[in-house]
């Protein structure tokens, strides 16, 4: 069932920015429930940033309403809306104590002294920095730095809380642990949440949905389940996760044509030229096998391996089936032996694994 106006706490209606005759954002319609966690995420210059700013009112939409709690906002400056934010830069006061920075936007809603103080230690402790609270930006590590400017988003008690990369600037391993935090602090507090990221990890661990742009417009909102399972066109296939792309055609009796093999997977797709895309990790290798198409609901075809590569937890095997290279992923084993270049493979994969669509043009 689809969301109605009364399930949205923010309501972005046909939402447009246009800078001069460059469409930044078009006729975007979104609903954002009470407590959920909502993903932007596409390529640089998708929309995405645009989008948060004109709900932040840090820039006024050419076009389109953005309504919080049924109240309209589009045209309130940033201190009237609520939010708290936080950026991919996380602008700390270098010369103000952490407990003053998280301070900050208190005082400036003059608050009362001891009030500031019990809200500033509620933040501290929930980011777990209540021990840092003298020191100054530059003692702090990066990861600490973004939870400085977490809780400081946080203590001034937001309707809505807006992350823009807020973890770019972090290496993998903080990267990871920060992740899970922000995501419990979140649920923690029930804050309405709109997150604003590049990373498809980012997205799908983190968020309750995903809203996949493409030259300011959405291709496609879901949960990371349904944006990663059922893509709604090739480039959210391509973009979320990694994938396989064979070229065929359709054929008279409903298969696909690969390369001179013969395949089975969406038949509602119409006649014509077509592409055939699959997840690495589906497919099954048997080396120097012969393909058993369709049986056990199976698709499969012959190629020969071109390269391996090892990356720790798995094993990258390239194969090479007509003028298509397939990547195939398969955990270690623990044993150095691989097999050679050229050696023969057939590719096994389920025929449900198979995603198919019409051949797409360049946009």
């Amino acid at each position: 069932m689809g969301q109605t106006t009364e399930d949205g706490f923010l309501q972005l209606e046909g939402v447009t920015k246009r800078y001069g005759d460059f469409e930044a954002v078009r006729s975007l319609n979104l609903l954002v429930g009470k407590g959920e966690l909502v993903a932007f995420l596409g390529p640089s210059g998708c929309g995405k940033t645009t989008t948060l700013r004109m709900i932040a009112g840090l820039a006024t939409p050419t076009a389109g309403r953005i309504l919080v709690g049924g109240r309209d906002v589009t045209v309130l400056p940033v201190h009237q809306r609520d939010m708290g934010l936080v950026f991919q830069s996380y602008a700390l006061f270098p010369h103000m104590t952490v407990e003053r920075n998280v301070a900050f936007g208190l005082e400036t809603r003059k608050l009362p002294r001891d009030e500031i103080r019990q809200r500033v230690g509620r933040a501290l402790a929930m980011v777990r920095l209540g021990h840092l609270a003298g020191r100054r930006p530059r003692e702090l590590s990066g990861g600490q730095q973004q939870r400085v400017a977490l809780a400081r988003a946080l203590v001034i008690e937001p309707s809505i809380l807006l992350l823009d990369e807020p973890l770019s600037n972090l290496d993998a391993k903080l990267r990871d642990e920060m992740r899970g935090q922000i995501r419990q602090i979140q649920q923690e507090l029930g804050i309405t949440t709109v997150f604003v990221t590049h990373d498809q990890v980012e997205a799908l661990s983190m968020c309750d949905r995903i809203v996949v742009m493409r030259g300011g417009r959405v291709e496609q909102v879901g949960s990371p389940f349904e944006i990663y399972e059922r893509p709604a066109n090739q480039f959210v296939a391509s973009f979320v996760g990694r994938i396989n792309r064979l070229s065929g055609s359709r054929t008279g009796d409903g298969a696909i044509a690969v390369r001179g093999q013969r395949i089975l997977g969406s038949p509602e797709i119409a006649a014509g030229e077509v592409d055939v895309m699959v997840r690495p990790h589906r497919i099954r290798i048997e080396w120097n096998g012969t393909g058993r198409v369709h049986q056990d609901g199976t698709n499969a075809v012959l190629g020969r391996l071109v390269r391996t590569t090892f990356v720790g937890d798995v094993v990258q095997f390239h194969i090479a089936v007509g003028e298509d290279e397939l990547l195939v992923e398969q955990p270690t084993t623990g044993r150095p032996d691989l097999p050679e270049p050229g050696t023969p493979a057939c590719l096994n994969w389920r025929i449900e694994d198979t995603l198919v669509f019409p051949k797409e043009q360049a946009r």
